[in-house]
């Protein structure tokens, strides 16, 4: 292979690894600082950055000290528009070399950069560096550097802004200093939807009705905070009338019930409950878990079965055959339905309609082992030890040996 096509397949490599290594954000060139200062020998200034939009995670600032008649080759906005993220300028020396001024003059000056306005005015009448984020102490006639809120403190600790104090070296002649900054906006955090933001939002989740339903929630918040940032912008959801946000949780809550399977999982507990309730002779505690799958819309036919049940076993003869009939509606199929329908029809003082469903099925089974005949009789024991009487249990048992 010759040494033509080695370099252009690392070439294409490197291309392509920057193409997609690129971080989403942009270089804010309407919010970069650019300021050429004058500083009297042996004076101190302070020059205070541009406002950092929203999402502000980087800057990379220049310093140039320029001679008398001196003017700058490049902008830094225009040398950063080569580089498709702050990565770039830290994958080596040729990203800081890059960056840096291609012409400087013979002055030289020391500078300190401070987060807080109060620090660096403290700065600008003593000159002291304590409390300053970064010093450069020695001095240069041009410097360049990218501060990040991973590693520096000048980026975690700021209130939007950074200032730049500098001390003259000169003791005779005014200094010319070209100061640029230029700002890192990550897209998503443009938004507004910082860590503590997204707090609020995951906080409020949790004390949702559907949240508390569910012995973990945290998917289920997670998606519904997805979709609020991804449909507004922090400042934009705040916004929002008391009953538009409310509003917006329904909806995105209802979405992400189903979504994340917190919906599953929260009926198959109900219906646990309701069951272990029935069995312990709780029928209104289980009747009350099963109204709240019905009331949700997520019931099936086994779940009316389950509460038709509980209304017969408690005496409310007319509320179980409307939700038995509501069950058939789902499954036409299912015998124990028709079974406990015939039984509240039996307990309601109605033998006749009864009796045509007792007589219809009783050549079948209502489970893979279980006949219909002698489910009657288990249930008819069931309905006794709950205090259920009826004269009619005899005539129905007798029409079974038919």
């Amino acid at each position: 292979m010759n040494i033509k096509k080695v370099f252009f397949l690392l070439f294409t490599t490197f291309v392509f690894q920057s193409a997609f290594s690129q971080k989403d954000g942009y270089w804010d060139k309407d919010r970069a600082t650019t300021e050429e200062i004058s500083v009297s020998a042996r004076d101190r200034i302070v020059i205070k950055t541009q406002d950092f939009p929203v999402g502000t995670t980087e800057v990379v600032y220049r310093i140039t000290l320029l001679d008398q008649n001196q003017q700058m080759a490049g902008s830094l906005v225009s040398v950063l528009k080569a580089i498709p993220d702050p990565t770039g300028i830290s994958q080596g020396s040729a990203g800081a070399v890059f960056i840096l001024s291609k012409i400087s003059g013979d002055d030289k000056c020391k500078y300190a950069i401070f987060s807080k306005e109060e620090l660096a005015s403290k700065y600008k009448k003593d000159g002291k560096t304590d409390d300053a984020c970064l010093v450069q102490d020695t001095p240069v006639s041009k410097d360049a550097k990218r501060l990040s809120t991973e590693k520096s403190a000048c980026m975690t600790s700021n209130s939007g802004n950074l200032w730049f104090g500098f001390e003259s070296k000169n003791w005779i002649m005014n200094q010319k200093i070209i100061l640029e900054v230029v700002p890192w906006v990550d897209l998503k955090l443009s938004r507004g939807w910082s860590a503590e933001n997204r707090k609020t939002i995951i906080d409020q989740c949790k004390t949702s009705n559907l949240a508390q339903k569910m012995t973990n929630s945290d998917d289920f918040c997670v998606c519904i905070l997805d979709k609020i940032q991804t449909k507004y912008k922090f400042k934009e959801f705040q916004k929002l009338l008391a009953i538009e946000r409310s509003k917006a949780f329904k909806d995105f809550g209802k979405k992400c019930f189903d979504e994340t399977g917190a919906s599953k999982i929260v009926y198959s507990s109900l219906r646990k409950q309701a069951t272990d309730l029935a069995k312990q002779e709780l029928y209104g505690a289980a009747i009350a878990k099963l109204n709240t799958i019905i009331n949700d819309g997520k019931a099936t036919a086994l779940d009316y079965n389950a509460i038709g049940n509980s209304y017969i076993l408690t005496k409310q003869y007319g509320k179980a055959i409307k939700f038995l009939k509501e069950g058939e509606k789902l499954d036409d199929s299912e015998l124990l339905i028709k079974l406990n329908l015939a039984h509240a029809y039996l307990l309601n003082k109605n033998y006749s309609s009864a009796k045509a469903i007792y007589k219809e099925y009783q050549a079948q089974n209502v489970t893979d082992s279980l006949s219909w005949a002698e489910k009657v009789r288990q249930d008819f024991e069931t309905f006794k030890k709950s205090g259920i009487q009826n004269d009619d249990f005899k005539r129905v048992l007798k029409l079974m040996e038919k």
